[in-house]
This record gives structure tokens, sequence and C-alpha cells, in this order.
């Protein structure tokens, strides 16, 4: 097998990047709406999960064109990043780990959300009698006890970052060594008719789905352990 191209090598790397920081920033922001969505039951508890599950309904592309007009220099968030002095993020890094936070959001807070519905009110209780104030219960007793549940959130969001085309099309276009993953990658060499290079990429993306699959598995089958 021929060693992979500049090119190639270039997309994996910024894949991995892509997907490593925003499997870690989808891990800070879902925890707390994982742990409000697990004790609250009101009517605006609804729509935030709503909210925070829209992503699962939307195209890809929906999400990427508003997006795409929010980070642009007439966007509401666009003119923010100028004030600034950072630019548009639009086809930058920036803006590509930007969206992919919002489209991979409920990937990593319904796996925690579960995790904590799981244990139960019966844990911050007890802590709660033992004299525990409740961030420190938060901390030593509800994330331990949830950690099956961090590791699918992260698992699926490192995943699915990976896995993203159409919303990293529409927000960073295809540029080589600035924007350009693996799905676009594999996008550009089938509109080049270049089936090998193509084929090589999208065999090592079903080997990545396999394995992923396997790990959750895995995560699966110790989580009872895990959990007692």
């Amino acid at each position: 097998m021929p060693f992979p191209d500049t090119a190639t090598q270039s997309a994996v790397l910024l894949t991995v990047r892509l997907a490593a920081c925003t499997t870690l920033l989808l891990l800070l922001i879902a925890t707390p709406l994982a742990w409000v969505l697990a004790r609250s039951r009101g009517r605006w508890s609804a729509v935030l999960g709503a909210l925070v599950a829209l992503p699962l309904v939307l195209p890809p592309t929906v999400l990427g064109f508003y997006a795409l007009l929010a980070l642009g220099p007439q966007g509401w968030l666009g003119q923010f990043t100028h004030s600034l002095g950072l630019g548009s993020l639009a086809f930058t890094f920036g803006g590509l780990l930007l969206g992919s936070v919002v489209y991979s959001l409920p990937f990593a807070v319904q796996p925690i959300q579960h995790a904590f519905e799981a244990m139960g009110p019966r844990p911050m209780e007890v802590a709660a009698t033992l004299g525990l104030p409740p961030w420190e219960a938060f901390w030593r007793v509800a994330l331990p006890l949830a950690r099956p549940g961090f590791a699918v959130a992260a698992v699926l969001s490192f995943a699915h970052t990976v896995g993203e085309f159409g919303l990293v099309l529409m927000i960073g276009g295809n540029i080589p060594g600035q924007t350009q993953v693996i799905s676009t990658l594999i996008y550009g060499h089938v509109e080049a008719m270049e089936y090998p290079q193509a084929h090589a990429l999208a065999l090592g993306m079903v080997v990545f789905a396999f394995a992923v699959l396997l790990a959750l598995g895995a995560i699966k089958r110790r989580t009872p352990r895990m959990v007692a």
C-alpha cells in the first residue's frame, strides 16, 4: 500500500484535531445541560431538550446554511467576532469547530443525561444526609456514577464529528490544509473520478465505524460493573 500523500495526511490530522477539540468542548458543555435535563421535569426543560435534540432531525445542510449566515460578515456572530478582531470564522477551523459542537451536541448530552437519570435521586439524597453540599455531591457522587454515560458520549461525539460532511462542507468548504477533512476529501476524489483514492479513504472510515461500534458494545457490557 502506497504511503498516504500530503493531502491525505493533512486531512486525517485535521479531522482528528477537529474531533478531539469538539469532544472536549462537548463534554464540558453537555455535562451541566444533561444534569439540568435529568433533574428537571418542567415545560421549559422539555423545550430545552427539544432544542438540544434538534440537530438529530435537521438536515446538516440546513444547520450549515444558518451557521454560515451567522458566521458571515453580516451575521450576528460574524459581527461579534469582527468586533473582537477575530475576523470571520466562516471557512476557518474555528468555524468548523463551532459548527461541529452544535451538530454533535445531542450525541454528548443524551448519553450523559440517561446516565444521570439511571442513577436516580437516592445517591444525592444520601450525600445530602451526610452533609455534602450540592456541588461536592455532584463531583464526588454523581459524576463517578455516570462514568459509562461520559464514555459513550465521548465515543459518539468523536465518531460523529469524524463522519460529518454536509455541515463542514457548508461552513468550511473544502480548502486543503485548512478545512479539508476526510469526508470532504473523499468527496473531492469522487468529483475528480479518483476512485482508488476515494475507496482507500472510504474503507478506512468503514473500519473506523466498526471499531466505534465494538467500543460502544464493550462499554455497554461493562456498564453494570461500573455502576455497581
